[in-house]
């Protein structure tokens, strides 16, 4: 199966563009799995499809958060009572 994507009038320019770098002027597809021929043509146009999906998928772009006030104060709490709990474990010092 072959897709051309140079001449393709349903695609729009930016995905020419994706689809080029990734598989240059022709995408193509084949298949043998089975002995009917009509079956390998449809496993073979399925399995074009999928990949022209994934090369058109954009991930969204990743936004950066900053932890809240509360979070930072939950988390150096928790620290405080760590290391007072770590504390509680050493051997009592001798001036006592």
């Amino acid at each position: 199966m072959r897709f051309p994507i140079a001449s393709s009038t349903s695609l729009a320019p930016r995905q020419k563009e994706r689809l080029l770098e990734q598989f240059g002027p022709v995408a193509r597809a084949t298949a043998s799995d089975s002995r009917s021929q009509a079956r390998n043509r449809e496993v073979a146009l399925e399995r074009l499809r999928s990949r022209l999906a994934d090369a058109l998928h954009l991930d969204p772009p990743r936004r950066s958060t900053k932890p809240t006030r509360s979070a930072k104060q939950s988390r150096l709490d928790a620290k405080r009572r760590q290391s007072v709990r770590k504390q509680d474990r050493r051997r009592p010092s001798g001036e006592d």
